[in-house]
């Protein structure tokens, strides 16, 4: 095997990772917006989204099974590269609505493919004292993806919406930037990713092994300890954040005469994709600090406050409705430092829960918990929101928090 450094590729994938999972979830919610579709519709509709990554587990075997993980990492980011173009492509269309969500289906499906291949390419392509090594820097060109995506290509639309004044044609260009961007990175893994020795498909295992192997594995999940208890955990612990992350984005960009604060895509793009992740991430770091520390049973609590009382920020912004855009920063900026800082328990209790024998396998199932945890309330909070408004909306969020400390007080955690 030709020796490449993990420095070639692993930073490039981990950011071909997060692009198209930030294109679906936070990216379609702004276009839709500035082109005019409701939020019930945006909610509804993207809320869909979700499914690839909560049925993920379904398909995951067969990744396994047929070809190599290095195959599936450049197909996927070809399909993910024709995907963006064909949301571009169809932006300017009469029916842009129906045709981009298509677009957005193969993008979703794609990426969450391409999650399951790099994943295990990863582990493949690494040695221990490599895997270890590279982990932080994987997390942190993911994040890189999450600002590139989330801050500078939403400034990008903003910027030309403005000097252009078509907003269908300034989001189909950001598109053919990012499509750009994705065939470029799918050539160079075409060069750059390693071959190992033992990325193979698994030609000698049938698939009704494979399937017999996964029942298995499913049952023994629900088997474990306190599973009930844990499942209904992973479905609420993010109850209000998986409604206000669907809703604060519209909030925004929403004009003050419908409750909104007004920004331009460009403002969103700074407030959200900046200042918001710079907060989300201080608020990780700090929270995996804390609990190395101490133990997540010292921390859980604070951190159930963290994840839910700054929540109220959105509350105090939909009655005054400030006119700067300084005080909206500071307020994003709590309220997703306090989610970094409370997600923190969650991610570990997921890690906790899913220890011991099929660990993998039934991480993959906590994830899968997590996205339609998601996903159920998130479809339905635009509904919600344009029923009561977006004052009364934020202090059903308020009320929502309840839900976190509820399904927290019912855990056993041990030291």
């Amino acid at each position: 095997m030709k020796k490449t450094s993990p420095w070639a590729w692993v930073p490039t994938l981990y950011f071909a990772q997060g692009l198209p999972y930030i294109a679906v979830m936070t990216i379609s919610l702004i276009m839709y917006k500035r082109m005019g579709i409701s939020n019930a519709d945006v909610a509804f509709y993207t809320g869909w989204l979700n499914l690839p990554w909560v049925i993920k587990p379904l398909w995951s075997p067969f990744v396994d099974l047929i070809k190599t993980k290095r195959w599936w990492i450049t197909s996927m980011q070809l399909l993910i590269g024709a995907g963006l173009a064909g949301i571009a492509f169809t932006i300017p269309t009469e029916h842009f609505f129906q045709l981009t969500l298509a677009a957005f289906w193969l993008l979703a499906f794609s990426s969450a493919t391409h999650d399951i291949a790099a994943d295990g390419f990863y582990m493949l392509g690494l040695d221990n004292k490599n895997q270890a090594l590279f982990v932080g820097i994987r997390s942190t060109f993911y994040r890189i993806a999450t600002i590139a995506g989330q801050g500078l290509l939403i400034m990008l639309a903003g910027h030309l919406e403005t000097t252009t004044g078509d907003i269908p044609f300034a989001w189909s260009i950001t598109f053919y930037v990012l499509a750009g961007l994705f065939l470029a990175t799918w050539a160079y893994h075409q060069f750059i990713l390693p071959r190992p020795d033992t990325d193979k498909s698994a030609a000698h295992i049938s698939a009704s092994n494979i399937l017999k192997e996964f029942w298995q594995t499913f049952a023994t999940f629900f088997q474990k300890k306190h599973a009930w208890i844990a499942i209904l955990f992973m479905l609420l612990y993010r109850f209000p954040e998986a409604q206000l992350a669907k809703m604060s984005i519209p909030f925004l960009v929403d004009p003050i005469n419908e409750g909104g604060l007004g920004l331009t895509t460009e403002q969103i793009g700074f407030v959200q994709g900046t200042v918001g992740i710079i907060g989300l991430t201080l608020g990780g770091i700090l929270g995996g600090i804390a609990v190395a520390r101490h133990g997540l049973k010292r921390w859980i609590w604070p951190m159930v406050c963290a994840i839910s009382i700054p929540d109220a920020v959105y509350v105090y912004l939909s009655y005054a409705l400030p006119e700067s855009l300084t005080i909206v920063n500071a307020c994003v900026f709590i309220e997703q430092f306090g989610y970094g800082f409370g997600f923190t328990a969650y991610m570990l209790f997921l890690i906790r829960f899913a220890d011991g024998e099929h660990k993998t396998a039934h991480y993959a199932i906590c994830t899968a918990f997590m996205a339609l945890g998601m996903m159920i309330p998130g479809m339905f909070a635009g509904w919600l929101q344009e029923w009561m408004g977006y004052q009364l909306f934020f202090v059903w969020i308020m009320v929502c928090t309840l839900a976190t400390f509820g399904v927290t007080a019912l855990l056993k955690l041990e030291d």
